[in-house]
């Protein structure tokens, strides 16, 4: 074999003396880099242990084009030209390819995809959590056709558990973790036909109360939650914001009532905030269960949010792993930002809308997250995974020169004698003729954060794409992420990883179990609870 050593350099300038632009023009700045990667590959080793806990960051519409324009962004507001950076889910050592098609769709929705990569199996779009029996929109053939989630699976086995996302908790993604129903569009019982109703199926919002014990939920969707005509804490003047149950149930209050229970002898409290002060509030050793609704709908975007009164993905995410850590049997936390408004994470409804910097900037936010939760948690017991659940037909191109700005304009004028932005859609609101041309891009206003870059053929909204999706992955049995996988894959790597069903018999993991038993209770189901809260009452009394 030919030694790492023999790589032939340029007998020049060390490349530590140059500055970087022409450091770059030196064979041996490129080969010293290949050298130190490879001897990183070379002393890779698979973690064949099992993990404890699972953190599963999921970016609502970032697609490769997404993830790569995002990198350049993250390095262009550090300063840099931006090429150069790095995303911290890059640093992750394993990869792999998914096919986020779904039974019915070439081209995904958010439903179909969040029942393949936490669910574990393929479903039809605009479903959730229901295999592909199940037809959209029809109540009765939910029934017998529900799967149950990584998520939920993990509460059972005796983790804690939660979701945080920037859009309404109950949105097709994470209501994937926990929902099943015919439709991803009943977030309450007001948006459900009659015909629903009346065959026995529930709302979104109720089966976030009633389905899984989930530790901590923090998002928005404040207004499936309460009574028709209940001010909004934060909007009490605007009507639009009021609650829409039609019910009369209350269930925040419902929640909270259920979760006053006693957990080994110490009392465990359950916690609900709907704004940043409020959740600063929060000691991370005083509670068990926390509900963190911040907005009616969904939350806004980074660009947009209130920093004082709204908390970010990143502080958020923070929260959620201080909470559920104190479980000494692991946790599971499922993390979305979407990119695009407003149909999907924050990511997702960006790139909807046609307004790439803010779909951008939500994707650089959940790679400060993936940060913070690597500084909080360790890759020796935790199995992290960052993926997407589908893409967008968004791009950049141009020929653009090296450090150009990501939202900057291509060099060169098109065919029209127009200027162009290097972004581009393939479709969207961002189609636009003005007396019978292509209005030309121009600066600064395509530096703009609501500037919607232009689109080929006109829609009301921009669509998704059909192409695979990246999945990193850092930590316990993140080899199993490799090759070009089914979506589905993702969902059964995780619950091997941590022995979660079907996979909870694999050996080692009795080991496992053992390693991470500790002296405290594990989490029951509510029954059992509220039987110990009574006897508790009882000898007290």
């Amino acid at each position: 074999g030919v030694s790492l050593g023999a790589l032939r350099v340029c007998p020049c300038t060390p490349p530590a003396l140059l500055s970087p632009p022409d450091a770059e023009k030196t064979p041996g700045y490129w080969n010293k880099g290949a050298r130190r990667r490879l001897e990183l590959a070379l002393a890779l080793q698979p973690g064949a242990q099992r993990a404890k806990n699972i953190i599963l960051f999921m970016g609502d519409g970032m697609g490769l084009s997404t993830m790569s324009a995002a990198r350049i962004y993250k390095g262009q507001l550090s300063g840099g030209s931006g090429e150069e950076s790095v995303l911290a889910m890059e640093t992750f050592p394993h990869m792999a390819l998914a096919k986020t098609y779904t039974i019915d769709r070439q081209v995904p929705d958010s439903a179909g995809t969040g029942t393949a990569y936490l669910c574990g199996v393929k479903a039809n779009a605009k479903t959730l959590g229901l295999s592909g029996a199940a037809v959209y929109g029809k109540c009765r053939t939910s029934f017998g056709n529900e799967v149950d989630s990584v998520l939920h699976r993990a509460r059972l086995a005796g983790k804690s558990v939660g979701i945080v996302t920037t859009t309404r908790v109950q949105h097709a993604s994470p209501a994937a973790a926990y929902a099943h129903s015919a439709s991803r569009s009943w977030y309450a019982d007001a948006n459900m036909p009659k015909e629903a109703l009346r065959d026995g199926c529930k709302d979104i919002a109720q089966q976030l109360v009633l389905n899984t014990d989930i530790n901590v939920i923090l998002g928005g969707g404040r207004m499936y939650m309460t009574p028709r005509w209940t001010p909004d804490p934060e909007y009490p003047e605007d009507p639009d914001q009021n609650g829409t149950r039609k019910d009369g149930r209350d269930l925040i209050a419902e929640w909270l009532s259920a979760k006053k229970v006693v957990l080994c002898s110490h009392w465990q409290g359950a916690r609900y905030v709907w704004d940043k002060k409020g959740l600063d509030a929060v000691k991370d050793d005083s509670v068990s269960h926390l509900m963190g609704l911040f907005e009616p709908k969904d939350m806004r975007y980074e660009l947009n949010r209130n920093t004082s009164t709204d908390p970010s993905i990143v502080e958020m995410t923070e929260k959620a792993i201080r909470i559920l850590r104190r479980n000494p049997n692991g946790f599971f936390l499922f993390v979305e930002d979407d990119h695009i408004p407003p149909a999907g994470g924050r990511i997702d409804h960006g790139h909807h809308s046609g307004r790439a910097k803010q779909a951008l900037m939500e994707a650089v936010m959940l790679d400060r997250a993936v940060a913070r939760a690597g500084e909080l948690t360790s890759p020796a017991d935790t199995l992290t995974v960052v993926t997407a659940d589908h893409s967008h037909v968004f791009t950049f191109g141009g020929s653009t020169p090296r450090g150009n700005s990501i939202f900057g304009l291509a060099p060169k004028k098109a065919k029209d004698k127009r200027a162009y932005t290097s972004i581009l859609y393939g479709n969207g609101p961002g189609y636009s003729i003005r007396d019978g041309v292509r209005p030309a891009a121009s600066l600064p206003a395509a530096e703009d954060k609501d500037y919607r870059q232009q689109a080929a053929v006109p829609l009301e909204t921009e669509t998704h794409s059909g192409e695979d999706v990246v999945v990193l992955a850092q930590g316990p049995m993140a080899h199993l992420f490799h090759g070009v996988q089914e979506q589905h894959y993702i969902a059964h790597a995780m619950a091997y990883a941590a022995c979660l069903e079907p996979y909870a018999a694999q050996p080692g993991c009795r080991a496992a179990r053992r390693a991470s038993h500790g002296s405290q209770c594990s989490p029951q189901p509510l029954l059992a609870l509220l039987t110990l809260c009574v006897a508790a009452l009882m000898v007290g009394g």
